[in-house]
């Protein structure tokens, strides 16, 4: 079967809520306010099975390998890159995701930003899940709607 994007680079995304039904949050690194919190996500090499990324996925950014799987989004959830991003010169139009859902069962203790070479992150903090799409930045506020929908049964009341 033929990829209906193959503009849009594959990736994951990880909501990683804890014990109370919050969610974590990363204010990226090098990013400008005010729109620079995010959830952990990152690209799917080829041939690997979504799940394995998004749990490398979070523990390259995170520090985080104490967590269980709770559910997942169905099918791609895109989003395009605005003009200004795709200007620096990458070959993807913009991004199609699936989204992972996990309870963290670690210790806050476990949380190292710097577990991986390339530091995405500089500060983390506990949210509820409905925080999020008014602080990711606007061009993928729409999907992280789709993933507030998505989620919302594991929140915290």
């Amino acid at each position: 079967m033929s990829d209906p994007h193959p503009d849009h680079r594959p990736n994951v995304g990880v909501v990683l809520f804890n014990a109370d039904g919050l969610v974590w949050l990363g204010r990226r690194a090098r990013t400008p306010e005010p729109w620079n919190w995010q959830f952990p996500q990152g690209g799917a090499d080829a041939g690997e099975d979504l799940l394995d990324a998004a749990f490398r996925e979070l523990a390259e950014e995170t520090g985080v390998t104490s967590a269980e799987y709770l559910g997942r989004t169905e099918g791609w959830i895109l989003y395009d890159f605005p003009p200004e991003v795709a200007a620096r010169g990458g070959r993807w139009r913009g991004q199609k995701q699936v989204w992972f859902a996990l309870r963290f069962t670690g210790d806050d203790a476990e949380i190292r930003l710097d577990a991986h070479h390339q530091i995405e992150f500089e500060a983390w903090r506990w949210a509820r899940l409905d925080e999020a799409p008014d602080l990711i930045v606007p061009f993928k506020r729409a999907a992280y709607d789709q993933v507030v929908a998505a989620f919302r049964q594991f929140a915290g009341t």
